[in-house]
């Protein structure tokens, strides 16, 4: 009788432990960042991350088999957060360059945009190209496929870096800043918005520094890529990524 029963006991543990990888699925981090609205941003009412790069990995996920946990970080700090171990993704609104590829790997094409500038609203000059601002002062956000470009020009009187977009506006925005250089989408977001009355976006400049916006993931993670990848390609056909990009005030894209 003692024997039927550890017999039992012995069964029902190793039916528990078969059924358990099956039943729990794996959780990545991904980090992103609270500034770059509408792409990522903190939603203080919930006090979370949201935006277009949270919902489209959320939803690869779901496709994909495992469950996201994001993390909010500067943007300067996500490839060495990624390369460091301490999160599994990046989904922000990060370029896939040149530069960027040699130390981390991309998904397939998310979105393609370039730099927009902002200027005072009392600024009413027509620019149409970094050289309209010759010995200026200007500003870009640090770690940004921007700020280095436009050092690299030699043109600018001084190319401050500033740690969020939000900052640039605002030295835009009460005129202690000539000028500020970010992505052209979340310039225009938080434009419509309001927050910032005495800036506007110059519709008349031509980006100089067109980038496609990719996931990242560790050099070598190949499973998890091709994962991210074909997720990414069933969202594009069934219409799922143009939703999460309307949603978010941008135009859907050719896949």
């Amino acid at each position: 009788m003692l024997f039927k029963r550890l017999v039992q006991a012995a069964t029902a543990v190793l039916a528990l432990a078969v059924a358990t990888p099956g039943s729990a699925q794996q959780v990545l981090k991904v980090g992103s960042t609270p500034t770059g609205v509408p792409f990522t941003f903190l939603d203080t009412k919930t006090n979370s991350i949201q935006g277009v790069m949270v919902d489209l990995v959320t939803e690869i996920g779901k496709d994909a088999g495992f469950q996201v946990q994001i993390e909010p970080m500067q943007f300067s700090t996500l490839i060495p957060s990624l390369t460091s171990n301490k999160i599994d993704i990046i989904s922000a609104a990060m370029f896939a360059t040149a530069a960027r590829k040699e130390v981390i790997d991309f998904s397939d094409a998310v979105y393609t945009y370039g730099e927009g500038l902002i200027v005072p609203k009392t600024d009413t000059k027509a620019y149409v190209a970094p050289e309209d601002l010759k010995g200026e002062v200007i500003g870009a956000q640090v770690g940004t496929a921007f700020v280095d470009a436009l050092k690299k020009t030699g043109l600018f009187g001084e190319v401050k870096a500033y740690d969020t977009i939000p900052d640039i506006l605002r030295d835009v925005n009460t005129g202690r800043l000539k000028a500020g250089f970010a992505d052209y989408p979340i310039l225009a977001y938080n434009l419509k918005q309001g927050n910032f009355p005495e800036a506007r976006l110059v519709d008349s400049y031509k980006p100089t520094i067109v980038g496609t916006v990719a996931i990242g993931v560790r050099k070598g993670d190949t499973e998890l890529l091709a994962k991210i990848n074909t997720s990414l390609v069933k969202l594009k056909g069934n219409g799922t990524v143009d939703k999460i990009l309307d949603k978010w005030g941008l135009k859907a894209q050719g896949a």
